[in-house]
């Protein structure tokens, strides 16, 4: 039923799907489908967090790098990849959305994302905070996947993903001769005050105690800004 409501979602151009034509190309009664998922919006909401498990299934196996941004890279990659091998999951986890309403595991796959940046950070590499970046890679991304999964395959650029890509990620990295690029001026302050930060969200045992590194934390966030 999963696969019979993405693949039904995907071909309809945005027109609304009946819980008969799923039931009749899944080969189920209607009763299966109630019985499982309550009603069609169920089985939909089902069908968005099946895919981000699919998605996600590849990530958790995948061992970090002792470059944060090669992984970031990979990542990037590996998402346009599952939108252009699985289309109709992919349309249903992006493009069928209700606002303010998501799977859990969408959290997941921004978590991953966030988790590298911070090691990213950590390594004086970002220009500006992960958690600034995060939202900014992750809406490029999932735009690039749509459109090329929306563009009949004989006309699709793929090198458009690794611009895009390397665009971005342009915006938000340092390299390792550039000073940082922090709201149109050069700071150190801001690059130092960022990897900081990194350091404060990964370290467990600091000496400081919660309301001190809380403030610290606001201290180094007005930095990097």
């Amino acid at each position: 039923m999963l696969e019979a409501a993405a693949r039904l979602l995907a071909e309809s151009n945005g027109a609304p799907i009946t819980t008969r034509a799923i039931c009749d190309l899944a080969g189920v009664q209607a009763p299966t489908l109630y019985h499982h998922f309550g009603d069609k919006q169920g089985l939909l909401d089902a069908v968005a967090a099946y895919g981000f498990e699919r998605y996600l299934k590849v990530k958790r196996t995948q061992v970090p790098s002792a470059d944060p941004i090669d992984d970031i890279r990979a990542g990037w990659d590996h998402h346009v990849a599952f939108a252009l091998e699985n289309p109709s999951f992919y349309a249903v986890m992006y493009g069928q959305v209700a606002p303010g309403k998501r799977p859990a595991a969408a959290a997941d796959a921004e978590a991953m994302l966030l988790s590298l940046l911070t090691r990213a950070a950590g390594h004086g590499r970002l220009a500006v905070a992960p958690e600034a970046a995060g939202p900014l890679i992750l809406a490029t991304n999932v735009g690039v996947a749509l459109a090329l999964i929306t563009t009949p395959p004989g006309d699709r650029d793929i090198a458009i993903s690794e611009r895009a890509r390397e665009a971005i990620l342009a915006s938000v990295v340092r390299s390792d001769t550039a000073p940082a690029y922090n709201g149109g001026t050069e700071n150190a302050v801001a690059v130092a005050a960022i990897a900081l930060r990194a350091a404060l969200n990964e370290d467990k045992q600091t000496r400081l105690q919660s309301n001190e590194v809380a403030l610290l934390q606001d201290w180094l966030r007005r930095l990097s800004e």
